[in-house]
């Protein structure tokens, strides 16, 4: 699909808009984010996770998910000078201006860049004279571009430091951290390239009013006090040597920028700041991450109560991988409190993000190898890994509807809308997986939605097949019949709904496909039409994917918009299409 068509199709869809347009530059004032305008700003961005900077479990991987380890593994199977092109290629399609586009038609209104530094300067191992910073035009030059392509669709861009030379935490996958080395706490040489990076960065972009603000370090989580039993300074008390770096790269960036706003973030993956508060400076933004969590008030009372008493702003700067029910509640949460934020992330191998870019049987294959799956290397691996970055690029990704929605509209509308225009005549298909978009109990009723884990201590799922939509249905692909999907997984009291469009009023003959183990199921239909259907038993088809045929008769159908509920009575059963024939 191309982009144009990526463009038309989602706004067609949506029709709803949370786009703003850049006036002047973000500032704190008082508890609020404003433009030059002093209009209150209600960041709605995204962060673009593994352009710059790779994590393993985006690209599928189990171990040794650090980026300077990944290109290791390639380069042993394919050379240097291969892996370098295939970088090339990376960061050429990962992120273009056709994601820019899109972003804006869905109405997202900000986007946050994870940038290495290693793409900006050298390591201070590598510097050919200790003690000085070697700039490299690579990253400046993605920057810049971003940057326009953000200014030509009214957006904001949040710069962020994502890996820091040496790492800032012992999260190895998200700094790029390379343990052997010393880490940016280990050495003031790490410290003083960190501080130099953004004195640089802030002169390039200091009268540009499109970057929104500088966030200056990413989820420290270092154990500074404890070290051996705190990893990840979540009980660090002090917090001394992240504040006075924090408050380092602030000063160097006021010597050149007075412009931008100042964006922290605390020890422990960005919530830990403890020994940190009040503010060193008048214009800066303290940043919250949020993951796996319940989504209630008291999930985020406590970043409440930090912007009620030192009386500046607030921002979710990172939250996401989770399901969309989870992401609705989340949104409402954070709007309901005037509270930006920025989701995790645009795109990876997965389908619970806007867009998923696609895998190739090759690199299948090579994953499988480096997760241990295989002992044998794959002979492809050039052709696995350049497809794969071919795939980066925009218009080659899965665009997931679903997502956008329960982002973009789903946080303010109670309404189900069609997943496809469905228009149903004599002999029309309809799949199970294509029931309607909207929230849990209005388009569809399931009973696992999302993953609250770090709240109930225990791992739930939401859509357990993991593929196709990233609701609570569990939809699996067909081992068989390959790019078809089903609904499984199914449990009493579940339903799905299908807006149609019928094009001829009549009673109609549905045949569904099923498939089910000893136990069978069973399930009923509704059409709106105040008629009570019987349920209809579903007897064992001798296992899961052997799929035969039920007919739900004489259901009538009025001619235009109607809305089918297909009702699970007894669980344990899998649900692949129905067909409609006029009875």
């Amino acid at each position: 699909m191309k982009s144009k068509a990526i463009l038309f199709l989602t706004i067609s869809i949506f029709g709803f808009s949370t786009r703003l347009k850049c006036q002047g530059f973000l500032k704190a004032d008082g508890q609020k984010i404003v433009n030059g305008n002093g209009d209150n700003v209600l960041l709605r961005g995204i962060g673009l996770g593994g352009w710059m900077l790779q994590e393993g479990y985006m690209l599928r991987l189990n171990k040794e998910g650090q980026q300077y380890r990944i290109k290791q593994r390639i380069a042993s199977l394919i050379g240097e000078e291969e892996t370098n092109a295939f970088y090339k290629a990376w960061l050429s399609n990962h992120t273009t201006k056709s994601d820019i586009d899109s972003l804006h038609a869905w109405g997202f209104n900000s986007v946050r860049l994870p940038m290495h530094y290693n793409l900006f300067t050298l390591p201070v191992d590598q510097e050919p004279e200790a003690g000085k910073n070697t700039w490299l035009a690579i990253g400046f030059a993605l920057t810049d571009s971003l940057v326009s392509w953000c200014k030509a669709n009214h957006m904001y861009v949040i710069l962020d430091l994502h890996a820091a030379p040496g790492g800032q935490g012992n999260d190895l996958n998200i700094s790029d951290r390379d343990p052997s080395k010393p880490s940016l706490w280990q050495t003031e040489a790490n410290r003083q390239k960190t501080v130099a990076l953004w004195q640089k960065i802030a002169t390039r972009y200091v009268n540009e009013p499109t970057v929104g603000g500088y966030d200056i370090l990413n989820e420290p989580n270092w154990g500074f006090e404890d070290t051996l039993h705190d990893r990840n300074g979540l009980k660090e008390e002090k917090n001394v040597q992240l504040k006075q770096l924090l408050v380092d790269i602030t000063h160097a960036i006021r010597e050149v920028d007075k412009n931008h706003l100042i964006i922290i973030e605390g020890n422990g993956w960005g919530n830990n700041y403890k020994g940190m508060l009040g503010p060193w400076d008048n214009n800066m933004v303290l940043s919250f991450h949020k993951y796996w969590n319940h989504n209630d008030q008291q999930s985020i009372q406590h970043i409440v109560n930090f912007r009620n008493q030192y009386h500046m702003p607030v921002w979710i700067g990172e939250t996401g991988e989770n399901s969309n029910t989870w992401f609705t509640e989340a949104i409402q949460l954070f709007e309901k409190n005037n509270m930006g934020w920025s989701w995790w992330p645009l795109k990876k191998l997965g389908n619970n993000n806007p867009l998923q870019i696609k895998s190739n049987p090759s690199y299948d294959s090579l994953v499988n190898y480096w997760n241990g799956k295989s002992s044998m290397p794959p002979v492809r691996v050039r052709e696995a890994v350049m497809e794969l970055a071919r795939q980066t690029k925009c218009e080659n990704n899965i665009v997931h509807r679903d997502v956008i929605d329960a982002m973009i509209r789903q946080p303010f509308s109670n309404d189900a809308i069609p997943f496809k225009a469905n228009k149903i005549s004599d002999g029309t298909v309809i799949y199970a997986v294509d029931y309607d978009l909207g929230v849990n109990g209005v388009a569809y009723y399931d009973m696992d939605t999302a993953n609250y884990r770090i709240s109930t201590g225990k791992e739930s799922m939401g859509n357990r097949g993991r593929t196709y939509r990233n609701d609570g249905v569990d939809i699996y692909e067909d081992s068989i019949q390959r790019e078809t999907w089903y609904v499984g997984h199914t449990e009493d009291g579940e339903w799905l709904q299908y807006t149609i469009d019928v094009l001829e009023e009549g009673n109609y003959n549905l045949k569904i496909a099923v498939s089910a183990n000893n136990s069978g199921g069973a399930l009923s239909v509704s059409s709106g039409s105040g008629q009570e259907q019987p349920s209809i038993r579903i007897p064992s088809t001798g296992g899961n994917e052997n799929w035969e045929l039920i007919v739900a008769k004489n259901i009538p159908l009025k001619k235009g918009i109607n809305h089918l509920r297909i009702r699970i009575d007894k669980g344990g059963f899998d649900f692949k299409s129905i067909t409609f024939s006029k009875s």
